[in-house]
Protein backbone atom coordinates (compact mmCIF):
# COMPACT_ATOMS: atom_id res chain seq x y z
CA UNK A 1 0.00 0.00 0.00
CA UNK A 2 1.99 3.30 -0.65
CA UNK A 3 2.17 6.00 1.26
CA UNK A 4 1.85 9.92 0.81
CA UNK A 5 4.36 11.94 1.90
CA UNK A 6 3.45 15.48 1.86
CA UNK A 7 6.60 17.72 0.25
CA UNK A 8 7.46 21.43 0.39
CA UNK A 9 8.76 23.30 -2.71
CA UNK A 10 10.16 26.75 -2.50
CA UNK A 11 11.20 28.92 -5.00
CA UNK A 12 14.61 31.04 -4.08
CA UNK A 13 16.39 33.46 -6.19
CA UNK A 14 18.98 30.44 -7.27
CA UNK A 15 16.30 27.81 -8.36
CA UNK A 16 14.23 25.23 -6.09
CA UNK A 17 14.63 23.88 -2.56
CA UNK A 18 12.03 21.30 -1.10
CA UNK A 19 11.33 19.13 2.66
CA UNK A 20 9.62 16.85 3.28
CA UNK A 21 8.16 17.63 7.19
CA UNK A 22 7.71 14.16 8.19
CA UNK A 23 10.86 13.11 7.43
CA UNK A 24 13.40 15.40 9.34
CA UNK A 25 16.61 16.09 7.72
CA UNK A 26 15.90 15.12 4.19
CA UNK A 27 16.14 18.19 2.02
CA UNK A 28 17.83 19.15 -1.41
CA UNK A 29 18.19 22.11 -3.78
CA UNK A 30 18.40 22.08 -7.76
CA UNK A 31 18.19 24.59 -10.45
CA UNK A 32 14.54 23.76 -11.79
CA UNK A 33 11.57 22.49 -10.01
CA UNK A 34 11.58 19.31 -11.94
CA UNK A 35 15.10 18.49 -11.11
CA UNK A 36 14.04 18.96 -7.40
CA UNK A 37 11.14 17.07 -7.68
CA UNK A 38 13.19 14.15 -9.05
CA UNK A 39 15.66 14.49 -6.66
CA UNK A 40 13.23 14.69 -3.74
CA UNK A 41 11.41 11.50 -4.80
CA UNK A 42 14.63 9.65 -4.71
CA UNK A 43 15.98 10.81 -1.64
CA UNK A 44 12.51 9.91 0.50
CA UNK A 45 13.12 6.28 -0.84
CA UNK A 46 16.73 6.59 -0.09
CA UNK A 47 15.76 7.95 3.26
CA UNK A 48 13.47 5.21 3.67
CA UNK A 49 15.34 2.22 3.16
CA UNK A 50 17.75 3.52 5.67
CA UNK A 51 15.63 4.02 7.85
CA UNK A 52 14.50 0.27 7.52
CA UNK A 53 17.61 -1.10 7.26
CA UNK A 54 18.82 0.68 9.99
CA UNK A 55 16.02 -0.97 12.03
CA UNK A 56 14.74 2.69 12.55
CA UNK A 57 11.11 3.43 12.35
CA UNK A 58 9.49 4.58 9.86
CA UNK A 59 7.54 7.74 10.54
CA UNK A 60 4.16 7.56 9.34
CA UNK A 61 3.14 10.67 6.97
CA UNK A 62 0.96 13.51 9.32
CA UNK A 63 1.71 16.76 8.25
CA UNK A 64 -1.29 18.65 6.26
CA UNK A 65 -0.96 21.77 4.06
CA UNK A 66 -3.93 24.29 3.57
CA UNK A 67 -4.02 27.54 2.45
CA UNK A 68 -5.00 30.66 3.78
CA UNK A 69 -7.35 33.62 2.37
CA UNK A 70 -5.86 36.70 3.26
CA UNK A 71 -7.55 40.47 2.49
CA UNK A 72 -5.67 41.81 -0.66
CA UNK A 73 -5.48 45.00 1.08
CA UNK A 74 -2.79 43.87 3.21
CA UNK A 75 -0.49 42.82 0.48
CA UNK A 76 -0.61 46.45 -1.30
Amino acid sequence: MAQQYLVVYEKSVNGWGAYVPDLPGLGVVGDTLEEVQRLIRDGIELHLESLKEHGDPIPKPAAKSDYVDVDASLLA
